[in-house]
């Protein structure tokens, strides 16, 4: 009778995330090969390394040296030894293999940084695989199931059978002429025999004693990214073949070159590999000897920075499978449901290089590409698993772009704990590769891979193999007593002799005398008291026989009422159980149901809190802008109140200045009546007399007359033309600009300026001792004359501590002759001397306009109207 059993399921999706647990990662710095080499790896505390860029590799950042560190679940110096390392890392998941769960250790570094030692060992100190093997079988040792008892299948399941089926699959094993397994006792390879230590004692805690357990190894290798059997029988190294003088292959027919092998996924989405090898081992010496037979066909060779470097990537699977006792605790129970298969799978993966530094060709540029592809894809897995599991994407992972990531598709996907060894040598020529390989490390802690679940439990009294080892000594003990069948030892044996010594010894046998009559009579009296000590013996016999044979009634009649006791109970307990059963699927599906609600509520308040977010960052915002928008306008009232300020006080001057110009030109006008009316009545009332002519200047009109080249006045500045003005304060002082070109005119009215400082071109200096700004422009008129107009301006400090002048004024000042309108009486061709003016308007064209005591000085006319200036 046969039952079937698989691999732990995955896990549906939507597990609840309290049920994952981070990839954990362990870093080990191994130590230098010589102590004059420059190291760039410190470790700075038990969970944190640190990393500085030796001399020929720093980067300069802002004239400071760039130091980077990086933290991991717990991290091994230079003297932490094997057994430290494996209580750490590697005991917990082969705790976890004895309890059905499965587990993933893989070494990860670039070449050289000691990722074999860490998983193989080294003679007289042994890595994580022996120390694995050692602990499982001092675990489950005294408890594993004669060989075939349980039988792998082709689908990665696996198969029970009964004792006999067992003894019978054993019979034809050893008749068919095939390599048999090692066997335990034998003597070990030397080349290992130190790396198993026969004295550690290191076990699991928890193991189920009513369960039969047999442990399987298979040990595969990807290399060029095909899997290969290691444990496959070849005719001769079909890795290595043999070569000729001409360094060409010799053929041989024989010869039969290594198949690789398929991944295939069986119907609970696991992945293995089709066709290969998977030995029953039952002992760790055995176990290692196999994967030293492996081993001896892996793939290394010479490079640049190792000797022995591994051009594979090579995973060595252990498989246990356990099945609990039945109710009598001697025989495997026969049920599949009952039966679990785990595994725990030890990786050495091909480190990392790069041919720039190996200077690899042929073939080792092949392997090295191939090695650096698979590294590349396992890392791009990591990568969208990281953000699916972030950011809550739905990115498809790329697992079949390698066969090192589609062998390990269902611990990622599905559950199991994975745990990672990151090798890193500290010298300071591997800087740039340990620097990206501690970052993919550190990237690959923040995945999370499902929690394994426990395994059913089977219903059945604990303590069931105890029970029947207990009842198998007591019923030995009272067979003993009672006479019965023994094993034979030393004292039944002795016992044995006793009682057949306590028989009549036989006389002498032999008739030497016709006539003897003593010899035969002896013989017959002592052959009759054997035969009656033997009907004596008979009779205590059948006895015997006889209240064994009530024992055994009364035994079995308890057994029966036990039986019937203990099946009233099971019902009992059966229906205690189908209730519970009953109760656990509405919990389930409540349990289901608020899973859902909560990640609804979940969904819901992630939104809210985004919006809660996007909300408090536009509250922000606008309370920045509010603040900005405030402070614009407490500036632009400031400033705008500084302007009506200066402009109301522009103004106030402004309309005093123009007052007192209207009010000195009304009386200018009245003073110009009054002269008016007096020369008009001296002209009435004095006798008419020849008055001398005014002396031409046509002639001076002739000559012409040099352009100034002083600055030309500002287009948007108003003019106005000259008029007297009242200072505003005594104590202002002017900058008097007149430009190289200035013409002299021999007019006798002169501007007079006070307190001024003549300058021909305004500087900085004078502009800011001064309150007041002239400038001096002359134009040569319309009818050739030479205007002259006075600009004038006020200086003002700026805010960048600098002058500047606004111009406030012009005063025009011209110089005309009489002649151009004068009536004459006499003839055009007359002597001009001898004329007369006969015109009044004429002969006070030209008039002093001032009053008798006025400061002004004659030679100041107005020609035009005050202009008013744009405010």
């Amino acid at each position: 009778m046969k039952a079937a059993a698989r691999t732990p399921r995955r896990p549906r999706k939507g597990t609840n995330p309290a049920l994952r647990d981070p990839v954990g990662v362990y870093c080990r710095v191994r130590p230098l090969s010589r102590a004059d080499h420059e190291c760039c790896i410190e470790v700075v505390s038990d969970t944190t390394v640190q990393l500085h860029p030796p001399d020929a590799f720093r980067v300069c950042r802002n004239g400071e040296y760039r130091e980077t560190q990086y933290s991991f679940k717990e991290v091994f110096g230079t003297l932490v030894e094997q057994k430290e390392l494996f209580d750490v890392v590697a005991k917990p998941l082969v705790e976890d293999l004895i309890r059905g769960k499965n587990g993933l250790l893989f070494t990860y570094g670039v070449t050289g940084s000691g990722k074999t030692h860490t998983m193989t060992g080294s003679p007289g100190d042994g890595g994580l695989l022996p120390r694995c093997l050692a602990m499982i079988f001092n675990s489950i040792g005294p408890f594993q199931a004669k060989r075939f008892v349980f039988k792998l299948d082709d689908k990665n399941g696996v198969d029970v059978q009964s004792e006999v089926e067992a003894l019978l699959e054993r019979q034809r094993r050893e008749a068919l002429p095939i390599p048999k397994t090692p066997a335990g006792k034998k003597q070990l390879d030397p080349d290992f025999a130190d790396m198993i230590d026969a004295h550690d004692g290191c076990r699991a805690e928890e193991v189920d004693e009513d369960n039969v357990y047999a442990v399987f190894v298979s040990y595969v290798e990807i290399y060029n990214n095909y899997i290969y059997d290691l444990l496959e029988e070849a005719p001769f190294d079909s890795i290595k073949p043999k070569w000729n003088s001409c360094n060409t292959p010799v053929r041989n027919g024989d010869f039969v070159p290594p198949q690789s092998k398929i991944l295939r996924e069986d119907q609970n989405h696991n992945m293995y590999v089709t066709g290969c090898t998977e030995v029953e081992v039952k002992s760790t010496e055995e176990a290692f000897e196999v994967f030293w037979r492996g081993q001896k066909k892996r793939r290394i060779a010479n490079t640049q920075l190792n000797r022995e470097s591994s051009r594979s990537h090579s995973v060595f699977i252990i498989k246990l499978a356990q099945a609990p006792l039945d109710a009598d605790g001697d025989n495997v129970l026969q049920e599949k449901e009952q039966i679990t298969l785990s595994q725990l799978s030890l990786v050495d993966l091909a480190g990392s290089e790069r041919t720039t530094r190996t200077k690899a060709e042929g073939s080792r540029l092949r392997e090295a590409g191939n090695i650096n592809q698979s590294l590349m894809t396992l890392r791009t897995c990591i990568e969208v698993l990281r953000e699916n599991q972030l950011y809550g994407t739905n990115k498809m992972v790329p697992y079949r772009d390698s066969k090192l990531t589609h062998l390990f598709k269902n611990y990622f996907d599905g559950e199991g704990k994975v745990r990672m060894i990151v090798c890193v040598n500290p010298k300071a020529e591997d800087y740039e590769e340990s620097l990206q390989v501690m970052r993919f490390a550190e990237m690959t802690q923040e995945v999370e891979v499902a929690r394994p679940v426990d395994r059913p439990l089977c219903g059945l009294t604990p303590g069931r193999r105890l029970r029947n080892q207990a009842f198998r000594e007591e019923l030995s003990r009272k067979l003993q007593l009672r006479g019965g069948p023994v094993a034979a030892g030393p004292e039944e044996q002795s016992a044995a002799e006793l009682f057949f010594q306590s028989f009549p010894p036989l006389p002498s046998c032999e008739l030497l005398d016709i006539n003897d009559d003593q010899t035969l009579p002896k013989l017959i009296e002592t052959l009759e008291q054997r035969h009656k000590m033997r009907q004596m013996l008979a009779e205590e016999f059948a006895k015997n026989v006889l209240a064994f044979k009530t024992m055994l009634q009364e035994f079995d009649s308890s057994v029966a009422s036990k039986e019937n006791y203990i099946q009233g109970k099971l019902a009992e307990k059966e229906k205690t159980i189908t209730g519970q059963r009953t109760e656990m699927e509405r919990l389930e599906k409540k349990i289901k149901t608020l899973e859902y609600k909560m990640e609804i509520l979940e969904k819901t308040a992630t939104i809210y809190e985004e919006d809660k977010r996007n909300l408090q960052q536009e509250l922000e915002s606008k309370s920045q802008k509010l603040q900005r928008q405030a402070s614009d306008k407490r500036r632009l009232e400031a400033r705008l109140q500084g302007m009506v300020a200066e402009t109301s006080l522009k103004w106030e001057k402004e309309c005093e200045r123009r007052v007192a110009a209207k009010q000195l030109e009304m009386q200018n006008k009245l003073w110009v009546k009054d002269e008016k009316l007096k020369q008009l009545k001296a002209i009435v009332t004095e006798p008419r007399a020849e008055r001398p002519e005014r002396p031409s200047r046509e002639r001076e009109r002739e000559k012409p007359l040099p352009r100034s080249v002083s600055p030309s006045p500002a287009p948007a500045v108003p003019v106005t033309p000259l008029r007297p003005r009242r200072s505003r304060s005594a104590g202002e002082r002017w900058v008097d600009h007149r430009p190289a070109g200035h013409v002299p005119t021999e007019t006798l009215l002169q501007p007079r300026v006070p307190r001024a400082i003549t300058v021909e071109a305004p500087s900085e200096r004078a502009l800011a001792r001064c309150d007041r700004y002239l400038l001096t422009h002359q134009e040569l008129a319309s009818d050739g004359e030479i205007q002259t107009k006075l600009i004038k301006g006020d200086v003002f400090k700026t805010r960048g501590g600098g002058q500047a002048v606004q111009f406030t004024d012009i005063e025009t000042l011209r110089q005309e002759s009489p002649t151009g309108r004068k009536r004459r009486s006499s003839p055009p061709d007359a002597d001009p001397a001898g004329s007369e003016c006969t015109d009044v308007e004429t002969r006070c064209s030209v008039a002093v306009e001032m009053r008798a005591g006025s400061a002004l000085g004659p030679g100041f006319q107005h020609h035009a109207q005050p202009k008013r200036r744009k405010p």
